[in-house]
């Protein structure tokens, strides 16, 4: 195997935190599922190409390799992409990543991709447009392009910081600023202002008694948005 084994043990010490489903990535682990098979419904996975943007450990990522994409991860954070890797070794799951912004991925392999995805990234970064835009770079004419994100309105705000940060404790207090959260009417925007068309949402739930999530119709907190790029 072409690796520092002492590298790879400094990182699989990190590495439980990522795939631990009962870490402060629970929630990942938990609504990857349902967002993988949204996708699949969408467009089948298998043989197509598809790039993850913002793919952390890479728990999407390997989920789409599993189905039978051909997976490219980026992000930029150096030790989350060691985890991914690290877990696509033991897991035997092949996807490339690669430390790379979207805007520069974007200027390197423009149009080279079936599948574009990009879920729960656009609420941390300062310019999500910018995002968007690459996003649409980078997807063939005729492909699709994915987004997920929440909603900013005061029922989000309640169940997405006060309730999963404080209430719950499903995430670490100040994983997300309510001020970054993006509306669909902004989304919409940035897609059509990037040359995409949107071709749906979906909502996404979570029932604190069953604790259970659940994919449905309200869109007021957590939501995903199908886009595609016209021939």
């Amino acid at each position: 195997m072409n690796a520092d084994p002492l590298e790879l043990q400094k990182f699989a010490d990190l590495a439980h935190r990522w795939w631990d489903p009962t870490s402060e990535f629970r929630p990942l682990h938990e609504i990857n599922p349902l967002r993988l098979e949204w996708i699949n419904a969408r467009v089948p996975l298998a043989g197509k190409k598809v790039i993850d943007i913002g793919c952390g450990g890479g728990i999407l990522s390997e989920s789409m390799a599993r189905k039978g994409a051909n997976v490219t991860g980026i992000d930029l954070g150096e030790k989350a992409l060691k985890v991914a890797d690290l877990h696509s070794l033991e897991s035997g799951v092949a996807v490339r990543y690669k430390l790379i912004s979207a805007e520069a991925m974007a200027a390197e392999e423009a149009g080279q991709y079936d599948v574009v995805t990009c879920m729960e990234m656009l609420e941390h970064v300062p310019d999500p447009g910018a995002i968007v835009r690459a996003a649409a770079t980078l997807v063939k004419p005729g492909g699709h392009v994915f987004f997920s994100t929440l909603n900013r309105n005061p029922k989000s705000y309640l169940f997405a910081i006060l309730g999963a940060e404080y209430l719950l404790r499903m995430l670490p207090k100040g994983t997300h600023d309510y001020e970054k959260f993006i509306t669909p009417s902004e989304l919409s925007q940035y897609i059509r202002s990037a040359g995409l068309d949107v071709a749906g949402f979906k909502g996404m739930g979570y029932n604190p008694l069953t604790k259970f999530y659940s994919l449905n119709n309200d869109t007021s907190v957590n939501y995903l948005v199908a886009a595609t790029r016209p021939l």
